[in-house]
C-alpha cells in the first residue's frame, strides 16, 4: 500500500508540474539531499555501465526509480501546511501500531509465524512499525497533538507488534530510536509529561515481561546456539552463520570489484556461487544482510560512499535544526530524520537497508516529509500566485454598487 501511495503519488506529481499545475519547490536542504539520492542511483547506473551489464540489471535499477521521484514528492507534499501535515503524520503512525498489533496477534495466534503485517518479511515489518512507534512518542512529547494518551497507548501496541515480530535488530534499533527521542525531549520532560513517560515505560517493561518474555528469551536462545554451532562446530546452516557466510562471500567479491562493484543485478548470482564454492551450500539470497555491503558488492566504494552521504546529509539537517530552533514542528521534523536515520542504519546491520519496495518508500516518505517540516519552506499553489495584488488604495464597492449591473458597475469603476 506505500509503495503503491508513494510512487502512484509521484506520477501524478509528475503531471501536474509538466501541465503547469505544480511547480518545483526549491530549497537548499532539499537540493543537497537531492544530490546525494540522485549521486547514489549514478553510482549504480555506472556500475552496469563499466560491467557491461545494463540489459540483466535494468529489473534492479527500476525500484531507483522511487529514489528519483524525492524532489518532485517534495515540491507537491509541501503544499501542505506544515502543522497539518504534522498532525496527519502522528495520527497515520497512531493507526498503524494499532493496525499492525492486531495483525500480529492473528499471524502469531491464528497463523503460528513470526508477524510480519502485510510485508511478508518480519524484519520490514518491525522496521516500518518501529518507525510508528517512535514517532508516536516524538508526537505526544512534542505536543504536536494535544491527545496524549492514544498516543502512549498506540506506542506500547506498536512495541507489543514489534516483539511479536521476533527481529532482535529491530529491538535493539528501537531502543536506540527511543533513547534519541527522549534526549531530544528532554526538555519537555517535565511535570505531567515526565510522569507519562514513567508510566509508559512501566507499562512497556510489565508488557515485555508478560507477553514477550518467551518470544525475547526464545530468540537469544537461537542465537546462542546459532553462535555455539559457529565457533563450535564450524556450522553455517544456522540463522547467524548465513549472515556471516554471506557477509565473508560479500567482502571477496567486493575486493574483486572495488571501485565500481559487480552491478546491481550480480548479487543473486554472486551469492549462490559463493555458497556453492565456499561452504558446499546451495542456498541463494538477493542481498548480503547488511546494507553496505550490498552498496559494495553492487556499486563499489562510490556506492556505499553515496549511500552514506544521503543519510549524512539528512543527518546534518536535523542536527542544525536541533540546534538553533525552538518551534515544535520544525524539532518534530527534524526528529523525523533522526528516527529513520538511526532505524534504517541499525535495522541495515544484519538485514535490509535499501532496496526493499516498502523500505525505499517508507525511507522518502520520512525524508520528504521529516526535511520539509524542518528547514523547508512552504510552496505556493500556481493559482494564489496568479492572482492579482490588492493595493492600499484600491476602495472597496459600496452596497449600492455591488446592486448595480455589472456594465453599471465597470463604468463607474472607469470613470474612478
Amino acid at each position: 500500500m506505500v509503495s503503491f501511495v508513494f510512487n502512484g503519488g509521484a506520477l501524478a506529481s509528475v503531471v501536474l508540474i509538466a501541465t503547469g499545475k505544480r511547480r518545483f519547490n526549491i530549497d537548499r536542504p532539499m537540493i543537497w539531499l537531492t544530490v546525494a539520492i540522485y549521486a547514489y542511483c549514478a553510482a549504480n547506473l555506472m556500475a552496469s555501465i563499466v560491467n557491461n551489464s545494463f540489459a540483466r540489471d535494468a529489473p534492479h535499477l527500476i525500484p531507483l526509480v522511487t529514489f528519483l521521484f524525492f524532489p518532485i514528492s517534495y515540491s507537491t507534499w509541501s503544499i501542505t501546511q506544515k502543522t497539518t501535515l504534522a498532525r496527519i503524520i502522528v495520527l497515520s503512525s497512531m493507526a498503524a501500531c494499532f493496525v499492525a498489533l492486531l495483525m500480529a496477534v492473528i499471524q502469531q495466534y491464528w497463523i503460528g509465524v513470526r508477524a510480519e503485517g502485510g510485508a511478508g518479511n518480519p524484519i520490514v515489518f518491525a522496521t516500518v512499525v518501529c518507525l510508528a512507534v517512535v514517532v508516536c512518542v516524538a508526537g505526544a512529547l512534542s505536543g504536536i497533538e494535544r491527545a496524549r494518551n492514544p498516543l502512549f497507548y498506540a506506542a506500547l501496541a506498536g512495541t507489543i507488534a514489534i516483539i511479536y515480530s521476533g527481529s532482535r535488530i529491530v529491538w535493539l534499533a528501537l531502543l536506540i530510536a527511543g533513547i534519541a527521542v527522549l534526549l531530544i525531549n528532554h526538555q519537555r520532560l517535565r511535570g505531567r509529561n515526565a510522569v507519562r513517560v514513567l508510566l509508559l515505560l512501566t507499562a512497556v517493561g510489565i508488557v515485555i515481561a508478560a507477553f514477550g518474555f518467551q518470544a525475547i528469551s526464545g530468540r537469544v536462545d537461537f542465537l546462542r546456539s546459532d553462535w555455539d554451532a559457529l565457533g563450535t562446530h564450524d556450522n553455517y546452516d544456522t540463522s547467524l552463520g548465513i549472515r556471516v557466510a554471506l557477509w565473508e562471500i560479500g567482502l571477496r567479491a567486493f575486493h574483486d570489484m572495488p571501485v565500481f562493484g559487480h552491478g546491481a543485478g550480480a548479487s543473486q548470482l554472486l551469492i549462490k556461487q559463493g555458497f556453492h564454492d565456499q561452504f558446499a551450500m546451495d542456498t541463494g539470497f538477493s542481498h548480503f544482510h547488511n546494507g553496505f555491503l550490498t552498496a559494495l558488492v553492487q556499486a563499489g566504494i562510490l556506492g556505499a560512499v553515496t549511500l552514506a552521504a544521503i543519510f549524512v546529509v539528512a543527518a546534518g539537517n536535523a542536527a542544525w535544526v536541533l540546534r538553533n530552533s525552538s518551534d515544535p514542528v520544525e524539532r518534530f521534523g527534524a526528529t523525523m530524520i533522526v528516527i529513520v536515520v538511526i532505524t534504517y542504519l541499525t535495522a541495515g546491520m544484519t538485514g535490509i537497508l535499501i532496496g526493499h519496495d516498502i523500505l525505499d518508500s517508507v525511507l522518502m516518505v520520512f525524508l520528504v516529509c521529516g526535511t520539509y517540516l524542518a528547514c523547508g519552506r512552504q510552496a505556493p499553489l500556481v493559482e494564489e500566485q496568479a492572482l492579482p495584488p490588492v493595493t492600499e488604495g484600491q476602495a472597496l464597492p459600496s452596497a449600492e454598487e455591488q446592486a448595480l449591473p455589472p456594465a453599471t458597475q465597470e463604468l463607474l469603476r472607469a470613470r474612478q
